[in-house]
């Protein structure tokens, strides 16, 4: 199986499965002398990590990161970091009903007849457990891009929108309550219809926004490897994901281009923002947002008609434990592969300088 390392300088490779003994990576390319602040890696882990309140999936998982090289005495160096997560709390005979069917909407199928062979508990490697790793790299990633606040949150779930535009919001107020949305009443409005829907033995689906801030001018490349685009791709990487806007988006297209132009200022800044921070592939240094849309999760508490091995039509009801609404736990794996993003193209530069 190809394609398990995200970056160019610093690359991340994660490998495991779900329901394997542990999940991990490691990171290459990540600069000597960094002092690492442990507490906030697992801090970010405890964001991600199921179990942490009754709208997420229950499988209870510490999540607690061990580094087994390149950092000594506190300090990264310059040598590949590897680390491991035990998974401790499988339940993989709840999946022995499906060793045979393809769940609608998962990678069951197209895994079987690419491979020939796929692990069904749990979905293997095409679960959204593999993102671990990825927060983990990003949260050292965001710890020698300090300068840079990247922040991330739930602007919709189902027909609930989050209205106020991310400037009016206080970021500080994200892990204040389960859904992780700035705004109060919004996060009350998004839980209720989540435990509606959970009830109902349903899924919903939903956006993330992300707001980076501080980004210096000149990151990305104006041709293939443009920072929007590998933002897009790094977003459209992550489990669930079917949709990445960034600036004006889609609501662009119905716009004149003397409405959608952004005016410079003296000082090289702009009037307003509708490139989203991105202009020809760089970064301008106006603030950076993209929008990130979630499918609802295809596991459903419902019967449902799915194929099996031998070519039949079945029945099928989900069975073990699944979050109605995977956006309040994505929120961490937004930030930290837009974290990856910026750090890649962060070293880049340097070499340039």
């Amino acid at each position: 199986m190809a394609g398990n390392s995200f970056g160019n300088i610093f690359k991340l490779t994660t490998f495991g499965e779900s329901h394997g003994v542990a999940i991990g990576g490691i990171i290459d390319g990540c600069p000597p002398g960094i002092q690492l602040d442990f507490d906030a890696i697992q801090n970010e882990m405890n964001r991600r990590k199921p179990g942490q309140s009754n709208i997420v999936t229950q499988r209870k998982e510490p999540d607690t990161v061990e580094f087994l090289s390149g950092i000594f005495e506190g300090q990264t160096t310059g040598t590949p970091i590897g680390f491991v997560i035990k998974n401790t709390n499988q339940k993989s005979k709840d999946y022995s009903h499906i060793k045979d069917v393809y769940r609608p909407s998962h990678a069951d199928y197209t895994y079987e007849k690419k491979y020939g062979v796929r692990d069904y508990r749990g979905g293997g490697r095409s679960s959204a457990r593999e993102t671990a790793s990825r927060v983990v790299a990003g949260a050292i990633a965001k710890q020698f891009l300090s300068a840079i606040q990247i922040n991330a949150y739930t602007s919709s779930v189902g027909d609930i929108f989050l209205e106020r535009p991310y400037q009016e919001l206080d970021f500080s107020k994200t892990e204040s309550n389960a859904v992780r949305c700035p705004d109060e009443a919004t996060a009350e409005q998004m839980i209720t219809k989540i435990k509606e829907i959970k009830k109902e033995g349903n899924t919903i689906g939903g956006t993330v926004t992300c707001v980076l801030q501080n980004v210096p001018i000149g990151l990305g490349e104006p041709v293939f490897d443009k920072l929007h685009a590998e933002l897009g791709k790094a977003m459209l990487s992550i489990n669930a994901v079917k949709g990445f806007e960034y600036g004006s988006g889609f609501c662009g297209a119905r716009m004149k281009g003397t409405e959608h132009n952004d005016l410079f200022n003296e000082d090289g800044t702009t009037k307003t923002n509708l490139s989203g921070g991105i202009q020809g592939g760089i970064s301008n240094g106006m603030d950076i947002y993209f929008r990130v849309a979630f499918k609802p999760v295809a596991t459903v508490i419902q019967k449902q008609d799915a194929l099996n091995s031998s070519g039949d039509i079945i029945e099928m009801q989900g069975k073990g434990r699944h979050d109605p609404c995977v956006v309040p736990r994505a929120i961490p794996i937004v930030e930290a592969m837009a974290a990856l993003v910026i750090a890649d193209f962060y070293l880049l530069n340097k070499m340039y300088n």
